[in-house]
């Protein structure tokens, strides 16, 4: 039997591999989210103090009768254009209210550029930013106030078409507070502008497709026809008004149906005050609005219109 070499009867000795010392980076003090390198994370430090907030930006809102007059309206008047203009909102709500300042203080100076102060105001009420579109439609309230027996007389009727759209569906939205100050500026308008070339604008909207808007255009004209006298029924037409609340009557939403009845109580009112009924005779003053609807209307719709001042 062989001998085992004795070279081959320990296991050689295993050399240990020599520990390199770890080289620490000096520890960097980070004061802002900003200081952070690429692809780093901040610890949560629980001793440290919170950073601080972000100021919100907001616009104050201005009651009418709390807005005061310029100091110097014929400087603010130079520059108003370009400070609507302006892409700080911030900055365009200032603008709005001086304009509201103008509207209600100085009528003279703004009344040379209403026009495109009317179409800057489209522009903002357009605008996603609530505050904003509120703010501008406050400044519609306003200028209906000062302007209302004038802006459908002059050169500013194109505008004043393109404000009372938007007037119509910031009033349909479904942002409460923007809502209820559209409905406001439009109750303003109904009673500032005269009625009868208002209700013509208005007329268009009893057929528009979005159910809200036609709602609160019947709205508005159950209150321009409430301030009608019987001479300006005349001259609009009975019989016109008649057809538009009747076709209102039968509307999906019952603020339009309401509006409707509004209007047809209205236009008995003046149709008994155009035929001299007698006070008193009731039989007589049925049948002759009996016979006013079946002549004008459908015989569905007229039994409808009839029966609403008989209930």
């Amino acid at each position: 039997m062989a001998l085992r070499s004795l070279d081959n009867a320990l296991p050689a000795t295993i050399e240990r591999p020599k520990k390199v010392p770890k080289i620490v980076a000096p520890a960097v003090k980070i004061s802002s989210p900003a200081d952070v390198p690429r692809g780093c994370s901040v610890m949560n430090d629980e001793n440290a103090a919170p950073p601080p907030k972000a100021v919100e930006q907001s616009s104050e809102y201005i009651a009418s009768e709390d807005l005061k007059a310029l100091p110097d309206p014929e400087t603010k008047i130079a520059s108003l254009l370009e400070e609507l203009e302006s892409r700080d909102w911030l900055k365009v709500c200032e603008g709005l209210n001086d304009v509201r300042r103008l509207a209600l203080h100085h009528y003279s100076y703004l009344l040379p550029i209403l026009g495109n102060v009317m179409l800057v105001i489209v522009k903002a009420m357009k605008s996603p930013r609530s505050a904003l579109c509120k703010t501008s439609i406050m400044a519609c309230t306003d200028i209906f106030h000062s302007f209302g027996n004038i802006l459908l007389s002059t050169s500013e009727e194109s505008a004043f078409d393109q404000l009372l759209l938007q007037l119509l569906l910031k009033a349909s939205q479904d942002k409460r507070f923007v809502c209820e100050e559209a409905e406001k500026s439009l109750e303003k308008m109904a009673v500032s502008v005269p009625p009868l070339p208002l209700l013509k604008k208005l007329q268009s909207y009893v057929n528009h497709s979005n159910l809200r808007v036609r709602a609160k255009a019947a709205v508005a004209i159950s209150k321009c026809v409430s301030k009608m006298g019987i001479e300006v029924m005349k001259d609009f037409g009975l019989a016109a008004l008649l057809q538009v609340s009747a076709e209102l009557l039968n509307d999906r939403l019952p603020e339009a149906r309401e509006a409707a009845r509004s209007i047809i109580t209205s236009i008995h009112s003046g149709f008994a005050q155009q035929n001299e009924l007698k006070v008193g005779d009731e039989s007589s003053d049925a049948e002759s609005w009996q016979n006013f609807c079946s002549s004008n209307l459908p015989p569905i719709s007229a039994q409808s219109v009839a029966k609403i001042v008989s209930q």
